[in-house]
Formats: C-alpha cells, sequence, structure tokens
C-alpha cells in the first residue's frame, strides 16, 4: 500500500504583496512587497518616519492595511480573529517583540509567571511537564533562577528584553517581528541580544523579520535587507551585498551614519554575564 506524499512546505515563510496604509491623506506606506523564507532572517531598515513600523505592524495584524496582502505560509491573512481559538493560532504564527518590553510586561507577575501564563495558555503541559518547559525556555535566553523567580522592575533593560524574547518563543511562532528591540540598549548589551538572536535562530525554526533604524548591528543577525524611505522600499538584497556595495543614495546615506570603528558581538558563553 503507497503512501501519500506529504505536500511540499512553502516556499516562503512571509509574503507580502503590494502592502499600502493611508492615514487620512498621508500615505505612510506604499507599494511594498517581500518575503522572508522559513527560518530566514530579513531586516527592514529605515529612519523614523519611513514607514517600517507599520509595515511590522500591518503584518503583524495589529494594523489593517489599506490595499494589499499578507500571506503566511501560502495562506492569506484572516481579518483580525475574534474568536479564541482563531487568535491562538494567529499568535501561533506570529509574535512580536517591542522596543520597551517593560511597557509589556505585568509589573506584579513574577518572571517564571508571566511565561507560564503563556505556555499554558498555548500548550496542554500542566504541573511538572510546564515547569520544565519554562525553565527550557528562561534557560534558551541566559536567564537563571534568581531572576525567573524576580520581578520586572528590579531587571535591567537587557534582562526584560531576554524576558520578551521567551515569553514570545513560548508560543513557538513560524515568525518573530523584533520592532527595534535593541535600540534602547546601551552597545555591550545589544552585542549580548543580537547573539543570543544568532544563536536561537540556529536552534529553532523561527523566521525573524528584524525592524530598525541602524544598518550596523543588521549584519550580525540577518541574511537579507530591505531599506525603507518615505513608505517605500528604496534598496533590497543580501546584507553582505547592500553594506559593502549600496546603491541607493539614501542607504549610502544611512551607512555614513553608522559610528566607527564597528563591534562584533561575541559568542555568548556560560560564563559571560547576564546584563
Amino acid at each position: 500500500m503507497t503512501s501519500t506524499p506529504e505536500p511540499a512546505a512553502h516556499p516562503y515563510a512571509l509574503e507580502v504583496r503590494g502592502l499600502r496604509k493611508e492615514f487620512g491623506e498621508v500615505v505612510a506606506v506604499d507599494d511594498v512587497d517581500l518575503t522572508l523564507a522559513p527560518g530566514g532572517s530579513l531586516a527592514v531598515v529605515g529612519e523614523s518616519g519611513s514607514g517600517k513600523t507599520t509595515t511590522a505592524r500591518m503584518i503583524s495584524g495589529l494594523e489593517r492595511p489599506t490595499a494589499g496582502t499578507v500571506r503566511l505560509a501560502g495562506r492569506e491573512r484572516p481579518r483580525p480573529p475574534r474568536r479564541t481559538a482563531e487568535r491562538r493560532r494567529a499568535a501561533r504564527e506570529i509574535q512580536m517583540v517591542f522596543q520597551d518590553p517593560y511597557a509589556s510586561l505585568d509589573r506584579r507577575q513574577r518572571v517564571r509567571d508571566c511565561v507560564a501564563e503563556v505556555v499554558a495558555l498555548h500548550t496542554d503541559l500542566r504541573g511538572a511537564d510546564l515547569d520544565r518547559r519554562v525553565a527550557e525556555l528562561l534557560d534558551q535566553v541566559g536567564l537563571d533562577e534568581r531572576q525567573a523567580a524576580a520581578l520586572p522592575r528590579t531587571l535591567s533593560g537587557g534582562q526584560r528584553q531576554r524576558v520578551a524574547i521567551a515569553r514570545a518563543l513560548a508560543v513557538a511562532p513560524r515568525i518573530l517581528v523584533l520592532d527595534e528591540a535593541v535600540a534602547a540598549l546601551d552597545v555591550s548589551v545589544q552585542a549580548q541580544i543580537l547573539t543570543l538572536l544568532r544563536e536561537i535562530r540556529e536552534r529553532t525554526p523561527v523566521a525573524y523579520l528584524f525592524i530598525t533604524h541602524d544598518l550596523g548591528i543588521v549584519q550580525h543577525v540577518c541574511d537579507d535587507i530591505v531599506v525603507m524611505h518615505r513608505g517605500r522600499i528604496v534598496e533590497r538584497g543580501p546584507a553582505r551585498k547592500v553594506l559593502t556595495e549600496p546603491t541607493a543614495t539614501y542607504t549610502r546615506t544611512l551607512l555614513e551614519s553608522v559610528p566607527r570603528p564597528g563591534w562584533k558581538p561575541r559568542r555568548s558563553t556560560a560564563s559571560t554575564p547576564v546584563h
């Protein structure tokens, strides 16, 4: 008896075509096309007002496009889900990590409980199995038992961002959208978080959509880059090519604003302190 072969995986975790967003007479995003491969990493780069965050919010379902389509693994993203089951399915497609994690954390809830709440909501794990999964997630982002028992106000900015990443990964999403996720951190902590993100990519199938104004950091975690200016994409390509052979004047201007000399995040080790 022959078995029916499973359908081939879709070539794109994310496919965006003709995306447009109008706020009254203002066009914030205009005719944006982009793709993200499963397990890939794409940076969307531009200054404040370039349309990059609005694009990310439409992809994540936080804003409704004026026109265009967003497809996740070949399926067009439906209207905002109303039923609980639909919202949970949507959450497993895309999770978002914001610039300020403190605003999205319950200040009265300990880190361990914050992550456990998400795991319990999206899985059937309970009791010891739930505890083990929470411990795995916190260990994956470099948080120890002391930090797991802490309240968010007692943590540093880098530690809070690690909590936000652990909570997003608890859902096992296809895509993780990181909206200026390291912009508020000092350079040494940025390096640690970028190294962490690179290592998570190596161990999990998650794909990254990395929203940033800083071309100087994307080479450490992203395969490809699109550059946005005034709501439109002005350049795209492999990260190495865009960073070394930019064709757009705007991209060259962004590169000239990167501090010199640059830095490279080091491989994290068990002895590296958590900030």
